[in-house]
């Protein structure tokens, strides 16, 4: 990722140039890895973002906050009271680490002015947000580090807060090409130049390094050793140029994206490396650029995190109906042979005179065989022939039984399991807490979770997700079980178009007609959205029937979401459409 130091340098002045003199207005914790400061001024109101998130560290202004808990976080409540009201009057980077460190003028319980500082480290993994008073103390951090995690630096309140060990490399703030190349020479390994820039230089990602050896030797790989006069003087010229960017801050936020449209990484600078298998898209400002990078995983692990606890609770579920089926249908094979006891009954009720007393079995001709053959069958010595016949009889009753009732309740079984199925399906598409606050009242009501008496009400449901055609007409997608019963049985008029993805799980998707007739390519289009709106994965065609409202009913007695439908057909349509 190429979130590096000078990427951050080039953040960091963006945002002084916006935030100095702004006031804190409102802190926010949507999760355990995210913070959010709502900041005013004269001039507006700015909303920043400080993620500590492994996979997606950063700190950025954006347009919207996610969705809060309805209890704020202790950390979040510890913010609020001693930052509400604070003024912004500096942000601090040392050289290009990429920490930056974010000074407040605020007063204490007193009145009295004090300094108060939010740190944020963007190192991956070990990314955290600390928060220290004036005295260089730690008040209290997003991710406590203890001695049982390390024994090198203890992120813990009241401990003196120290930066994260130095790599002992040369800052592009301090340092020209000159310095940068004479360390470079007295590297021990031949290596690639991008590697030895990568060990010499700091701030800079592994992106930004390749392009600097690209730039150098016109695309061909360079050694650290083996380095022309040339070389050398072309190097000079792109570190000077690399440096001149670092120190005026005069890069401009870039994305590099894949061939097939996906955020692949960013950078300050303009990237020639990749040629014509990447495009290249500018942006107006590098919190633009991050919020635009970072969306999609970071709606994904927000709602990972929420959905978790309710994802667990289900998948259990599942998993006890599965090993109810299978444990019922071997039952079930048991039942296969329950004729073969009504023979056996038989035969022995015609043999009586041939059983001994006390024998363990008894040898008969059976009549029901065309072949006649001679069959062992065991019987029970401590019984009497007629006993031992009606034994056989009665096991044959219980084990026909057993089969019709197995047989519901396999049945019974696998409509639940197809049910529990959907509702993961809705809880992996969820994106507010809101949705996974319907599907978990949806789950009380079928009585797989208890119900808590002293809940809160909840708001109105949410609207069904809406799509509008390339002909206009509106497509509406059930976002769980229960809406989708609502929009399909109560909402939807009877000559509109009901979709759903065959025999997969999904969302009721309805095609509004609106008195018009609904034409071929708008269908494919409801069947795409509705395969987006389903667990169908991975490439191939995907199966989507579809039918008019009319011709789909629900059956009494059975789970939300569960619909039966006739007089439909089935269009296949491409999972790579989705792209697009």
């Amino acid at each position: 990722m190429a979130f590096d130091g000078v990427f951050l340098h080039h953040l960091k002045k963006e945002l002084y140039d916006k935030l100095i003199g702004t006031r804190i207005d409102k802190i926010y914790q949507p999760n355990k890895d995210e913070i959010i400061i709502n900041l005013r001024s004269r001039e507006g109101s700015y909303k920043l973002l400080m993620s500590a998130r492994a996979n997606s560290p950063r700190i950025n202004l954006v347009d919207k906050i996610p969705e809060n808990p309805q209890t704020p976080p202790m950390l979040c409540m510890l913010l609020r009271k001693k930052l509400t009201s604070a003024r912004l009057k500096d942000i601090r980077q040392p050289q290009l680490e990429r920490i930056l460190f974010l000074d407040f003028e605020s007063k204490n319980e007193l009145g009295d002015d004090i300094n108060l500082t939010l740190t944020i480290e963007i190192m991956g993994q070990y990314s955290n947000i600390i928060f220290i008073d004036q005295n260089n103390k730690i008040i209290d951090a997003l991710k406590r580090v203890d001695a049982s995690m390390t024994s090198q630096r203890l992120v813990l309140p009241n401990l003196e807060y120290s930066m994260p060990p130095s790599q002992n490399k040369l800052s592009m703030l301090e340092y020209g090409s000159k310095e940068i190349q004479s360390v470079m020479s007295t590297l021990p390994k031949n290596e690639l130049l991008s590697k030895g820039l990568m060990n010499v230089i700091q701030g800079i990602s592994p992106v930004i390094s390749r392009e600097i050896e690209y730039l150098t030797g016109k695309g061909e790989d360079i050694y650290t050793k083996e380095m022309s006069d040339e070389h050398k003087k072309r190097l000079s010229f792109f570190l000077d140029r690399l440096i001149c960017c670092a120190k005026d801050c005069s890069g401009s936020p870039y994305m590099i994206i894949q061939s097939n449209g996906k955020p692949m990484d960013i950078s300050f600078m303009d990237i020639c490396q990749y040629q014509s298998s990447i495009s290249i898209k500018k942006f107006d400002s590098f919190s633009e650029l991050l919020e635009e990078f970072y969306h999609e995983r970071d709606s994904i692990d927000r709602m990972r995190v929420k959905s978790h606890d309710l994802l667990r609770l289900v998948t259990n579920i599942e998993d006890r109906i599965s090993r109810k089926i299978n444990t019922q249908k071997a039952e079930l094979e048991q039942c296969a042979n329950r004729d073969t006891l009504r023979i056996y009954g038989d035969l022995l009720q015609a043999n009586m005179y041939n059983i001994k007393k006390g024998a363990d079995f008894v040898e008969v001709q059976n009549y029901y065989d065309e072949n006649m053959p001679i069959i062992k069958i065991k019987i029970n010595p401590a019984l009497t022939p007629a006993q031992n016949s009606q034994k056989y009889y009665k096991e044959y009753r219980k084990a026909k039984t057993a089969e019709t009732v197995l047989t519901q309740q396999i049945k019974k079984a696998e409509q639940e399991l197809i049910y529990i199925n959907s509702v993961i399906d809705s809880i992996s598409r969820a994106t507010s807490e809101r949705e996974l606050s319907e599907i978990k009242e949806e789950l009380q009501e079928q009585g797989y979770i208890k119900n808590n008496r002293n809940k809160q009400k909840l708001p109105p449901m949410l609207p069904p997700l809406k799509f509008t055609s390339k002909k206009g007409f509106t497509i509406l997608v059930g976002r769980n079980n229960k809406q989708n019963d609502k929009l399909t049985l109560k909402q939807a008029d009877k000559n509109d178009i009901w979709l759903h993805t065959k025999n997969i799980p999904g969302s009721h998707t309805i095609i509004a007609s609106d008195g018009k007739i609904i034409d071929d390519e708008t269908i494919v289009e409801g069947a795409l959205i509705a395969a987006k709106h389903s667990k169908a994965k991975g490439g191939g065609k995907i199966p989507v029937d579809y039918t008019q409202v009319r011709y789909v009913s629900k059956p009494q007695g059975s789970k939300p979401g569960m619909v039966i439908y006739v007089n439909y057909k089935t269009v296949y349509v491409d999972y790579t459409e989705f792209e697009k």
